[in-house]
C-alpha cells in the first residue's frame, strides 16, 4: 500500500475517534464496572420476580455511565445538565413499574427506587466513583435483604414478597 492509502484508510476511521490505550481502558473499565454494578441490583430483583430485573438494571447503569462519560468528553461544563436528564428521564422509566390495584394497593415503588438508584450508580462510575458506585451497591442490597425481612415481620408474611 502506497503513503496516498494508507492516508485515506487513516481518514475512514477518525470518525472512530480513538484515543491512547490509557484512555480506551478507563473508559472500558467504567462501563463494565457499572453494568456490573446494576447486575448486582438487577440479580436482586430478578431473584423476586420482579419486573426491572437483571437486564434492565445492567443497562439502566450502562446507558447512566455512557451519557456521564460522553457528555464529560463533550462538554464538562454542562455536566450538570447530562446528569438531569439521566434523573429525569430515568424517572419516566421507573414510573413504568408501579401499578396500582384497588385490592392490592400501590405496587412497584421498590423497583422504581431501584432503578432510579441504578442509574445514580451508573453515574458515578461513568464519573469515576466507582468506590461511592461499590458502597451505594452494598447499602442497597443490606436494604432490599434485611427491610424487606422486617417488613415482613411487621405485616405477619412468612417469606419475602417486597416490591
Amino acid at each position: 500500500m502506497g503513503r496516498e492509502a494508507i492516508r485515506v484508510a487513516a481518514m475512514d476511521f477518525e470518525w472512530f475517534n480513538l484515543p491512547d490505550a490509557d484512555y480506551m481502558a478507563r473508559v472500558t473499565v467504567r462501563l463494565v464496572w457499572a453494568a456490573a454494578l446494576g447486575g448486582l441490583i438487577g440479580a436482586e430483583r430478578e431473584s423476586r420476580g420482579k419486573f426491572a430485573g437483571l437486564r434492565t438494571q445492567m443497562t439502566v447503569s450502562l446507558a447512566a455511565a455512557a451519557f456521564v462519560i460522553a457528555g464529560a468528553e463533550t462538554d464538562n461544563a454542562n455536566l450538570g445538565r447530562v446528569i438531569q436528564g439521566i434523573a429525569a428521564g430515568v424517572g419516566f422509566l421507573g414510573a413504568g413499574t408501579i401499578l396500582k390495584n384497588w385490592d392490592e394497593g400501590v405496587k412497584g415503588l421498590t423497583t422504581a427506587a431501584t432503578i432510579w438508584l441504578t442509574a445514580a450508580i451508573g453515574v458515578a462510575t461513568g464519573a469515576g466513583h466507582g468506590f461511592m458506585a461499590t458502597v451505594c451497591v452494598v447499602i442497597a442490597w443490606l436494604i432490599l435483604s434485611i427491610m424487606t425481612r422486617i417488613e415482613d415481620r411487621i405485616h405477619g408474611r412468612h417469606h419475602g414478597t417486597g416490591n
